[in-house]
């Protein structure tokens, strides 16, 4: 009986796989599965067997997953066709004997007001439905999200945004992947739905304080309207879907969307949840 974990090229799946092997797992029994498998020669090093798993592909799930296994389904990134992708990979583990199933979903995916977690709800009827025990851990908002702002917070010393004073309780890559780790190397997880989420909820205002911190330079927190948002981006030459985008995270994020908090996390993993700020030191 092996984990099976998807996407081990992206940066969750990697770092899940190394989590799974922190905690004392033989490789032999991980199998990280990934299109390209020249992507993952790293984690065959470490003799973590591999496999080329395709979400178009279905064959290619019913070929990695063997009878007892746990399939790790990390949330593919082509929205458009997701939910066909992920009902299929679910089917094929589902008749190769999968023993249990684990999904990355989004935070309050059933009580949201942001979209890009709602999405998720089909995939986990999907899985609810497929008749396999199942965890479920919905995923909180990615501290590594304020990667791509770095650059102009640096130069401009302005953090924009339309998110008010909503709160979000972040959280890391590595904390994420831990948990992962955490349900499919231990027992009393199945049929069970994780809401994870960071310890400490957090202002623009405080992002744009631990932002000054780390790039040693004032930065300010500019909070306009939503359409004030949509008319800068746009004069800015932002293509108007990833401004319709934008401005709709950000109203997510003002109502709250990711500031739940219930201590789900940091239990799983076993401490409490990186803060903000460290992770913002190791993408600056």
């Amino acid at each position: 009986m092996s984990i099976v974990v998807t996407a081990a090229s992206g940066r969750l799946g990697r770092l899940a796989v190394l989590a799974v092997l922190d905690r004392g797992t033989d490789p032999a029994n991980v199998v990280a599965g990934a299109r390209d498998l020249t992507k993952i020669a790293g984690l065959a090093e470490r003799g973590v067997r591999t496999a080329v798993i395709d979400y178009d592909d279905p064959a290619t799930v019913e070929k990695a997953v063997s009878q007892g296994d746990t399939l790790v389904l990390v949330s593919g990134s082509d929205l458009a066709n997701r939910d066909r992708q992920h009902a299929e990979v679910i089917a094929a583990a589902t008749t190769t004997g999968a023993a249990r199933l684990v999904y990355t979903s989004g935070l309050k995916a059933d009580d949201t007001a942001l979209p890009i977690a709602a999405m998720h709800l089909p995939t986990e009827e999907a899985v609810r439905a497929g008749g396999v025990p199942f965890t479920i851990l919905r995923n909180g908002w990615y501290s590594e999200n304020y990667a791509r702002d770095i650059p102009t917070v640096r130069e401009t010393g302005v953090l924009l945004s339309s998110t008010g004073q909503g709160v979000v309780a972040s959280v890391s890559r590595q904390d994420l992947a831990e948990a992962i780790a955490a349900v499919v190397t231990t027992d009393g997880h199945e049929n069970k739905t994780y809401e994870l989420s960071g310890d400490i909820a957090w202002t623009y205002d405080e992002l744009a304080a631990a932002l000054s911190e780390v790039l040693g330079r004032e930065v300010v927190h500019r909070n306009v309207s939503a359409d004030e948002h949509r008319a800068i981006l746009a004069g800015a030459g932002v293509p108007e879907q990833f401004v319709e985008m934008a401005v709709a995270v950000d109203a997510g994020l003002g109502a709250g969307a990711m500031g739940f908090r219930n201590g789900d996390l940091s239990r799983l993993i076993g401490r409490p949840t990186t803060p903000l700020i460290e992770t913002l030191r190791t993408l600056v």
